[in-house]
């Protein structure tokens, strides 16, 4: 490890901190502050910040021309109570660090630590904090941002954490990763009347019900193929709470998952036609809009190879077919695709650890030092 036990409780201790003060999607100005701060002690070439909101990049410049390698962590959590006895459990009432996004930080914080006891020989390596990956607005607004273009990477990694794994066994392939969704919110729109007489007005009730069973029909999950299709049903409200009215407005969410971009156009398609087909019927208006949108995440072959060479040189345990791939859970990461081969690979939390957005989970702190070795070797392996 090129960190002292020292240093590495440092980091850990840091860790922790940024786990008490949980920020969600696109509000993580304090998050920002604390990170930039401890930047500052690694002397970087540069900091960026407000890159795409509450971005940073930090910058370690080698002395010879080369390539640019970013490495890439989150800075969000999530709008779920943490159910926990642990003293550094979260301090703000319903937010909670329940993905790791603050282990993923800590160890962008040991690379910089690395970084400042020896610079890349060559080229560039940065050290990227994304905001927002949850809500999915955040990689687009990073790379949407005119900042980012004196930044602009020839290789871009990234790590998730990945309860159901061995503690520190890594899971990598090339392809299709993480999966496209969308969440899909449909409003039927009618005419309010007196409970006594429903045919005054233009009830949404049946062409909701047909719709809460039609959707989920155009997806029912299954093997993770380029066909998988997913509709989850994840909220309906039907009129007001009153007796004495019969409804007219209902409300549906749906969250649609497809394994590839294309696919996820046709299932939109599909989805949109079937609402607008029964909103007619029934002489409703319909109107739909979309938030939380991920495209699909895939790994780049050239950068996929980068990884398994650092995973090998550190010896730290991979699947090399990795089966627990791709997952159904999506991630904007695999925006950065558009820009240069990227690649993010998986480290096992425990195959008994508490599940992402578990409100019991907790990032094992153990993972700080496994990741940050494969990055770091991955840097050394590009930048000397």
């Amino acid at each position: 490890m090129f960190l002292n036990g020292g240093e590495l409780d440092e980091i850990t201790a840091f860790r922790r901190e940024l786990h008490r003060r949980p920020e969600l999607s696109g509000q993580e100005a304090e998050t920002a502050r604390t990170v930039t701060q401890a930047l500052r002690s690694s002397e970087p070439d540069a900091i960026v910040t407000s890159l795409g909101g509450h971005g940073i990049a930090a910058v370690y410049q080698g002395a010879a021309d080369g390539p640019t390698v970013m490495i890439r962590a989150e800075l969000d959590a999530l709008p779920i109570e943490e159910l926990s006895s642990l003293p550094h459990r979260s301090e703000i009432a319903g937010k909670g660090h329940l993905c790791g996004h603050d282990g993923h930080t800590a160890i962008l914080i040991a690379l910089a630590k690395g970084l400042s006891h020896r610079r890349p020989a060559r080229g560039r390596a940065i050290l990227l904090f994304q905001p927002a990956e949850e809500n999915g607005a955040g990689a687009a607004a990073v790379l949407a941002d005119p900042k980012f273009e004196a930044l602009k990477p020839d290789f871009v990694f990234s790590l998730h954490n990945f309860p159901g794994l061995p503690l520190g066994h890594a899971a990598l392939a090339e392809g299709p990763v993480n999966c496209a969704s969308r969440g899909m919110k449909i409003v039927l729109s009618g005419k309010t009347s007196h409970a006594s007489c429903p045919e005054d007005g233009i009830a949404p009730t049946l062409a909701m019900a047909r719709l809460l069973e039609e959707l989920t029909g155009l997806g029912a999950g299954g093997r993770l193929d380029a066909d998988f299709t997913l509709v989850t049903v994840t909220h309906a409200r039907l009129g007001e709470p009153a007796f004495g009215i019969s409804p007219g407005r209902a409300e549906i969410w749906a969250t649609l998952r497809t394994l590839t971009d294309v696919r996820m156009t046709g299932l939109v398609e599909s989805a949109e036609t079937l609402v607008r087909s029964h909103a007619d019927a029934a002489g409703l208006v319909s109107s739909i809009s979309y938030e939380d949108i991920f495209h699909q995440c895939s790994n780049a072959p050239a950068a996929v190879d980068e990884l398994r060479r650092a995973l090998v040189d550190e010896e730290i345990s991979h699947d090399r077919g990795a089966t627990a791939l791709p997952m159904k859970g999506s991630e904007d990461f695999g925006l950065f695709g558009r820009v240069a081969p990227s690649a993010m690979f998986f480290l096992g939390a425990g195959e008994d650890h508490p599940r992402l957005h578990n409100p019991d989970y907790d990032f094992p702190d153990a993972l700080i030092a496994v990741g940050a070795r494969a990055f770091m070797r991955t840097i050394r392996n590009l930048l000397g």
